[in-house]
């Protein structure tokens, strides 16, 4: 029973839930774990072992599909603001403290969550696909992205905020798709370089390579369960699951935080 009681060990569980979920739907790698593992462990403990993991897959997917990234939109728009948008946010994690950090990602899953629920409800075609809405503008696409670039810094969950930024920009669904893989990549690795100078690296090595099995075993799992279910259906339970995760930290972190004051 002691063993269960350990949160690397839940943590191990929740990152085989979050990429098999990822292999199905093709998103919410870290957001799932991240998600799932701040209501036992601390967000800053468990970053050095989530990110380096995420690089292992987009690494691959990006090489796999770079027939499909669209260059001028990953290295003129995204990187540069969201590069220096991700170095904000990393440098404002020691500020806000763990429990703050947790409510503002309980915040950002809810509205992520609630948003997504919202549009299915509103549509059979989930929003993720529609890459070709009208344009609001080259100030806020620019805005938002840098606000995504931050909650990348704070959480390594910067997807939510850059889709919506990214709904004015036209492209494809296989363009969308491989540049944003290409992103998550080079952010990622870039905290990675981060953790690695600031010390936090080197000692979440070993449940790093600890969990490489089980990101693996998610993976085959995914790819089996995507020709057999509904995907719309499974993005529902999955966007449901999130909500009520979100409310739970939010809950649970404020309750806290009140304790504390």
């Amino acid at each position: 029973m002691e063993v269960l009681q350990n949160p690397w060990l839940w943590l191990a569980l929740f990152v085989f839930v979050a990429y098999t979920i990822e292999a199905v739907t093709g998103f919410g790698s870290i957001v799932i774990a991240l998600s799932l593992g701040a209501l036992l462990l601390p967000i800053p403990e468990m970053l050095p072992v989530l990110v380096p993991l995420n690089i292992c897959m987009t690494g691959y997917l990006a090489l796999r599909h770079r027939q499909h990234i669209h260059w001028p939109t990953l290295l003129r728009l995204i990187l540069p603001i969201m590069g220096l948008g991700t170095l904000l946010g990393y440098g404002l994690r020691p500020w806000l403290g763990d429990v703050s950090l947790q409510i503002l990602f309980a915040t950002l899953i809810i509205w992520f969550a609630g948003r997504e629920l919202y549009a299915q409800a509103r549509t059979s075609t989930p929003p993720a696909t529609k890459h070709s809405r009208p344009n609001h503008g080259s100030w806020w696409t620019r805005s938002w992205m840098l606000l995504a670039g931050v909650t990348h810094g704070l959480f390594a969950s910067g997807g939510p905020l850059l889709v919506y930024s990214l709904t004015g920009v036209s492209l494809d669904k296989a363009r969308f798709r491989a540049t944003l893989i290409s992103v998550w990549f080079s952010l990622n690795s870039l905290l990675t370089l981060i953790f690695l100078f600031d010390g936090s690296l080197v000692p979440a090595l070993p449940r790093l390579a600890a969990f490489l099995p089980v990101v693996f075993v998610g993976v085959i799992v995914g790819e089996w369960l995507h020709h057999r279910i509904s995907e719309q259906r499974f993005r529902f339970a999955v966007f449901l699951l999130l909500l009520l995760t979100g409310i739970a930290l939010f809950a649970a972190s404020f309750s806290q935080m009140i304790q504390q004051g």
